[in-house]
């Protein structure tokens, strides 16, 4: 997807996903001439990218003119104090897109004014990988051409999503950016089971890691529903009907997941300010 930039793209942190973010759109041709970043210590594969394309990197804030859009991905505990250094570029009226978790819309509100027009994202870990999933949450103040542009940006590193009620995006961060861990933690726990079974340890985890990974790209690739694809491999009084007569019990990996997913919504809800 092209990005139509007609002003400067700041990008206030260039971490992990930040850095993911930039090489994104640089990959995908936006000219690195209308790109600032502000981050004074950055990884050096990111401070590699930024030197090779000669991107402006710490500019004094007061010379970046004509900002069109302003990208918050620092973390959430120091968003404040990063805020206030940046608060000269809210003069050129930019979009605001943070993609910190546990920010509300009402929080860069109160840095850039009530008609500052702002987005809150949730993108998840595979974003380094190109293969994220972001939701997207926006007030009234942002136009079609803002929304459009967002949706741009983020498709840099995987699919998007929009969410009208804001109070959802809690929910989004318990099953989609959180959930990447749950499945690490999954296949942790077949490594470990395999292991229980007899399984030499590298053959175990070496087993785990290419099951999980590769169910993912069957489902992923056929887009076949995933009640279907477990249907599919799952024979009658079978090896997999005997095994997820344990996993799919009324004590199992469903009121387990519910709980989780539960817990992971109100500790973003606490967070969020």
């Amino acid at each position: 997807m092209t990005i139509e930039l007609t002003g400067k793209l700041v990008l206030l942190g260039a971490g992990k996903m930040g850095g993911a973010m930039l090489q994104g759109w640089i990959a995908g041709g936006l000219d690195p001439a209308l790109v600032a970043v502000l981050d004074p210590a950055p990884p050096s594969e990111v401070a590699a990218l930024i030197a090779e394309h000669g991107i402006a990197h710490n500019p004094s804030v007061e010379t970046i003119g004509g900002v069109e859009v302003l990208i918050a991905a620092v973390k959430p505990q120091i968003m404040d104090e990063a805020l206030q250094t940046v608060l000269p570029l809210g003069a050129s009226k930019p979009l605001v897109l943070s993609v910190a978790a546990g920010r509300t819309i009402a929080s860069f509100e109160a840095h850039f004014g009530k008609d500052a027009a702002v987005i809150r994202s949730i993108p998840n870990t595979p974003a380094a990988i190109g293969r994220g999933i972001t939701a997207i949450s926006s007030n009234a103040n942002v136009s079609s051409a803002q929304l459009a542009l967002a949706c741009q940006l983020l498709s840099s590193i995987g699919e998007v999503v929009t969410v009208d009620d804001e109070t959802l995006i809690d929910a989004v961060t318990a099953v989609s950016g959180s959930g990447p861990a749950y499945i690490f933690y999954l296949t942790e726990c077949l490594d470990a089971a395999g292991r229980a079974a007899g399984l030499p340890d590298e053959l175990a985890t070496k087993l785990a890691r290419a099951t999980v990974s590769g169910a993912a790209e069957l489902m992923h690739q056929s887009g076949i529903d995933a009640a279907t694809l477990r249907e599919n491999v799952t024979s009658p009084k079978g090896t997999t009907a005997e095994a997820l007569g344990i996993l799919m019990a009324d004590d199992g990996l469903e009121p387990l997941m519910r709980d989780a997913v539960a817990a992971a919504t109100r500790r973003s809800r606490e967070l969020a300010t």
